[in-house]
This record gives C-alpha cells, sequence and structure tokens, in this order.
C-alpha cells in the first residue's frame, strides 16, 4: 500500500509544475494592466508606472517572473494582493469553509439522490422510472447551471418567497465564526433561528450545484449496477436462494460502488467549477466569487495562486480517491 501512495504521489509532481505553468500564463494573456486599475480613476505618471512595475516585478521577462513564482512558493509564499495588500492565502482560508460547505452539502445530495436512482434504473432496467430517471439525468447534465440558477431564484425567491436570493445568512444574526462552516457555527451560537436561517440561505445553490454531479453519479451508477449484475457470483447467489435484497445490496452494490467512487472523487473538479458561477449568481462569499472579482480587477497574484490553490485542492481529492480505491479493490495496488 505505501508503494501503491508512492507511486500515486510521484505522478503529481508533473502535474503540479504544469498547473503552475497554466495558472502563471493564464493570468499574463488576460487584457488590462494591473498598475493601471491599481491607479484608478486617478491616472498614474509614465514614471510612476515605471517604478512600481519595477517593485511588482512586471518588468522582468516573463521567464524571470515565472522561476520568481516558482521560488516563492517553495517557500510557502503565494504572494499578497495588489487590491487588499493581503496575503493571498489568508483570504483563501477565509473564504474556503463558505465553499467547502456548499460543496459538501451540494455533493451530499448528488450522492443520497444518485446512486439509489441509479441502483433502482438498473434493477428496473427498462421501466418507465428507468427511462424517466434517466432522461431527467440528461438533461440535468445539460443544463447551464447560470441559467437553472436564475430559473430557481425566479421560482422560490421571487414567486413563492421560499428561500432568501443572496448571503448565507440573514442580517439579524451576528456571531463569531468558530469553524466557518454556518450550520454548525449557527447551531454553536445558540441564537434562536439562526439555523434555518443559515439552511434557508444554503440550500438553494446547493440544489444548483448539485444538478451535474447528481445526473453523473445516477448514471455511472445504473451503469455499474448492470455490469455488476450480470457476473457469475450474482447470478450464483440468485441461485442459492438469497432474496433480490441481498443480491443487490451486498453482492452487486459493493462490487458497483468502485466505479462510483470514483465518479464522485472526480465531480470535485466539476463542484469547483460550478462553485463559480453559482457563487457569481447567488452573492455567495467563497472563493470562487472571490476569483472572479480577482479576475476583473486584474489581481495578478490572486488569480494565479488562487488557480494553483484550487488545483492542488482538487488533485489531493483525487489523491484520496485513488487511495480508497486501492483499499476497496487490493488488486488495483499490483496494477
Amino acid at each position: 500500500m505505501i508503494r501503491f501512495f508512492l507511486g500515486k504521489l510521484l505522478y503529481l509532481v508533473p502535474t503540479f509544475i504544469g498547473i503552475t505553468m497554466v495558472a502563471f500564463g493564464f493570468v499574463r494573456v488576460l487584457p488590462g494592466d494591473p498598475v493601471l486599475l491599481m491607479a484608478g480613476e486617478r491616472g498614474i505618471s509614465p514614471e510612476r508606472h515605471a517604478e512600481l512595475s519595477a517593485q511588482l516585478g512586471f518588468d522582468k521577462p516573463i521567464w524571470s517572473q515565472y522561476l520568481d513564482f516558482l521560488g516563492r512558493l517553495m517557500h510557502g509564499d503565494f504572494g499578497l494582493s495588489l487590491v487588499t495588500k493581503k496575503p493571498v492565502i489568508t483570504e483563501f482560508l477565509t473564504l474556503f469553509p463558505a465553499t467547502a460547505e456548499l460543496g459538501l452539502v451540494a455533493i451530499t445530495i448528488a450522492a443520497l439522490i444518485g446512486v439509489p436512482v441509479g441502483v433502482i434504473a438498473a434493477v428496473k432496467r427498462g421501466s418507465w422510472f428507468d427511462q424517466v430517471s434517466m432522461t431527467t439525468a440528461l438533461i440535468g447534465f445539460s443544463m447551464p447551471i447560470f441559467w437553472w440558477g436564475l430559473l430557481l431564484i425566479i421560482l422560490f425567491s421571487s414567486i413563492l418567497q421560499w428561500t432568501p436570493v443572496s448571503g448565507r445568512i440573514s442580517l439579524m444574526f451576528f456571531f463569531k465564526p468558530v469553524t466557518g462552516f454556518m450550520l454548525i457555527d449557527s447551531l454553536l451560537s445558540g441564537q434562536k433561528g439562526a439555523f434555518t436561517s443559515a439552511l434557508s440561505h444554503l440550500i438553494l445553490p446547493a440544489l444548483v450545484l448539485a444538478t451535474i454531479p447528481l445526473a453523473v453519479i445516477a448514471r455511472q451508477t445504473r451503469s455499474a449496477m448492470l455490469e455488476v449484475m450480470g457476473e457469475d457470483y450474482v447470478r450464483t447467489a440468485r441461485a442459492k436462494g438469497m432474496s433480490s435484497t441481498r443480491v443487490i445490496g451486498v453482492h452487486a452494490l459493493r462490487n458497483a460502488m468502485i466505479p462510483v467512487i470514483t465518479t464522485i472523487g472526480l465531480q470535485v473538479g466539476t463542484l469547483m467549477a460550478g462553485a463559480i458561477l453559482t457563487e457569481t449568481i447567488f452573492s455567495w462569499p467563497g472563493i470562487g466569487k472571490w476569483m472572479i472579482d480577482s479576475i476583473s480587477r486584474r489581481d495578478y497574484p490572486v488569480v494565479q495562486s488562487g488557480l494553483l490553490l484550487i488545483a492542488a485542492m482538487v488533485m489531493l481529492v483525487n489523491l484520496l480517491v485513488d487511495l480508497t480505491y486501492g483499499l476497496i479493490n487490493p488488486r488495483i495496488r499490483h496494477q
């Protein structure tokens, strides 16, 4: 298992280097001058522009700026925001709990609904439930997040007025964050109605963010179940007179969950991409909205380091999924 872990870890090194190149190069192709944007409407003299460019290192060749970027990363320095003058890592860690809470609730909703729907669709293959659920999953997978989010806002926030439009909790409540997760902190605060308010703010963006992962998980579960149910050991279990519940729940589902777990892990990248749009639509104060704002302000350190931190987090989750895959199926370790 240790050899398997080290092998997977070794694969991450070239991937990480490639991500640094992409993150560094992405902000350089964006139009606009960050120094001029820092100056604002007042403008700036050519001499002052040259001085600030030299201070920020923008006057150096691209390859030299990239090496400086790598050197700072090796020392754990992700740079300072050009706008707020705060360390990027501090802002990231401050905003990350909001995105993590949104993502965890979304993937939980997707798994709790997607897996049972996929199992039932496989067991009742060809039935009306199978056709309706898989067609709905295809529609959910194809639906643009920003359009789906606006529709839900119009329905549940404007027409029915069941949920708020933006934010994480009502302005009526105030308490110091303990964990950064609003659902937990609202319970710890002991304030009446705080948890309900936090939940009402969270449920709509979480449903929007869960739509695509739910569709993928449901279709993958159905496919994996259909493949497993045709195996010899499943037919043998049926021949021994085992109940359908035991055959499906113990023998079939346990083996079908291996690719499903991998799919759930891979959806983290989809969640991060979807979080950018979802947080923007619902004004959710997480790293997605933070990244969008930083791109519009040409805040180079925030954009490049933020992309790197998000990518590193996705890589870490995928590594954990690979390790879980190896624990579930020992044969994978020797491949």
